[in-house]
């Protein structure tokens, strides 16, 4: 019985996904990266996707991909029950007062703003709304990102299961208490650019030994996408996989040494300090 109540669920929220219509509140990078992510996993039709933004600077490219455009943001909650919040931060709070005659218990309203808590946004919106608080990253472009989500204290198991399962389209997606967030921004939010800056280095590195610049940059990507993987695939903590990698006296343990004494693990975890550190200062402003 347990596991047919499972079927179940994973069948209405499958359900649900499917008849969902989802709004964007805010048209940049993040919130196209989100729908391009729905889009291509088809969990959700282009026709029942709107987003609005106050010009067309941004709204072309979504009309491109078939969805459609409004400049009205009170629009959005008029035709979609999930919402994404993807202004600015800043922009935020002014967005939150025009939209809060429009929301209602049927919404479930998504921030994807840093550095505005679950408290203001619960302030500012009607008592008793579904809201949740979501950090993605670009990668979700691509249906590879990582994201983590805290839900307020209206929303229930059933918003964060829809939420969850509509997300998984765009990779990792996993719910975490709030405090987690700021770290999520300080690991993965800016970590793509930690792994960007690697392996320009690492292509570099074999441009000086006399390879190509294009396959080189081929290779690095193609090297960190493997590593990657067997990470997720094997569940093996990554020093067991750095291991199996090193034989004695080898190429790898030589060129380990080299980025030990350039202190490279020390650094990394202080990039990820330093972000995380002024990603809850942008919250305290």
């Amino acid at each position: 019985r347990g596991r047919d109540l499972w079927r179940t669920g994973r069948a209405r929220a499958a359900m649900e996904a499917a008849e969902l219509r989802v709004g964007f509140v805010g048209a940049g990078r993040m919130a196209g990266g989100l729908a391009r992510g729905l889009l291509r996993a088809g969990k959700v039709p282009a026709s029942s996707i709107l987003a609005s933004a106050p010009s067309d600077k941004n709204l072309d490219a979504w009309r491109e991909s078939g969805c459609r455009t409004t400049h009205c943001n009170l629009e959005v909650l008029q035709d979609c029950t999930l919402v994404f919040l993807a202004t600015k931060p800043h922009v935020l709070p002014g967005v939150l007062q025009e939209i809060r005659p429009a929301v209602g218990p049927h919404h479930i309203v998504v921030s994807l703003a840093a550095g505005i808590t679950l408290q203001t946004l619960q302030r500012l919106l009607p008592a008793g709304t579904n809201v949740l608080r979501l950090m993605p990253n670009l990668p979700c472009v691509v249906q590879a990102g990582a994201m983590v989500f805290a839900r307020g204290s209206s929303a229930g198991d059933g918003e964060a299961t829809l939420l969850k399962n509509l997300l998984s389209s765009c990779g990792l997606c996993e719910e975490v208490p709030e405090s987690y967030i700021d770290i999520h921004t300080g690991l993965s939010g800016s970590g793509v650019a930690y792994v960007y800056l690697f392996a320009e280095a690492l292509a570099d590195g074999a441009v000086k030994m006399g390879m190509p610049g294009g396959l080189a940059r081929r290779i690095a990507a193609q090297t960190l996408l493997g590593a990657a993987k067997m990470m997720v695939e094997t569940g093996e903590h990554p020093a067991k996989l750095r291991e199996d990698v090193c034989t004695p006296g080898g190429t790898t343990i030589h060129a380990l040494h080299q980025l030990e004494k350039g202190a490279l693990r020390a650094t990394v975890m202080n990039a990820v300090e330093a972000a995380t550190n002024r990603a809850r200062d942008v919250a305290e402003d």
